[in-house]
């Protein structure tokens, strides 16, 4: 059996030249996200949300992209859940997109905020049937004694709801997240990566740069 920690796939010479990336980080993320759907990298919308908790320790875990627009990066979770109270509390958060299998990365810090109302409203409607009855039956981040206990609250809403429309829990909706700094990330041979960063001055506009691997 071969040592996973020795392991190193080579990147290859695949290059992020100057010219190929636009001048809009938010187009260029658009451009990468497609490319990565194309290539068929698993769940290409997953992303790894970084927050700060009460005790200024980092917590990471990954959720799904669901919007992305000049405001920000859109996803919905538990506003009751460890990272929604986290957001609430220090709005400082960071993403990773790790689309290993196409060699490249990308990397956002910003600001998170709750979005409107109306907008959770309409993505929860959206939702599967047994995601919505899910989101009440869950105290996401909550201890409980058995799995048992979560599947018997399930039952018991989806008596409660039968024959009509499941309403969005008040705890529950969106955040964006608004993108101070922008990284692309491509990987190449010998980890001479390439890596072009883009970074929101105060008056809104983009600055590039490129960065050493």
């Amino acid at each position: 059996m071969s040592d996973p920690l020795s392991q190193h796939t080579d990147y290859g010479q695949l290059p992020l030249n100057d010219s190929d990336v636009l001048a809009d980080p938010v187009e260029q993320f658009r451009l990468w996200l497609a490319n990565a759907s194309d290539a068929d990298v698993y769940e290409p919308n997953a992303m790894v949300l970084s927050t700060v908790d009460a005790d200024s320790s980092p917590c990471s875990r990954t959720v799904l992209l669901r919007a992305i627009d000049n405001s920000g990066f859109e996803f919905f979770t538990n506003y009751s859940s460890n990272k929604g109270r986290e957001l609430i509390a220090n709005p400082a958060a960071a993403l990773v997109f790790p689309w290993y299998s196409i060699h490249r990365q990308v990397l956002v810090q910003g600001v998170a905020r709750p979005v409107a109302a109306l907008l959770s409203d309409a993505y929860f409607a959206s939702r599967p049937r047994g995601s919505q009855i899910a989101a009440h039956a869950s105290e996401q981040s909550q201890p409980i004694a058995s799995r048992t206990l979560l599947e018997g609250r399930v039952a018991e809403l989806e008596a409660e709801f039968e024959g009509r429309d499941v309403p969005r829990p008040d705890d529950w909706g969106g955040f964006v997240v608004e993108p101070t700094m922008i990284e692309f990330w491509q990987g190449r041979s010998s980890r001479l990566h390439d890596r072009v960063r883009f970074v929101r001055a105060a008056s809104g506009k983009w600055d590039r740069m490129r960065l050493q691997p």
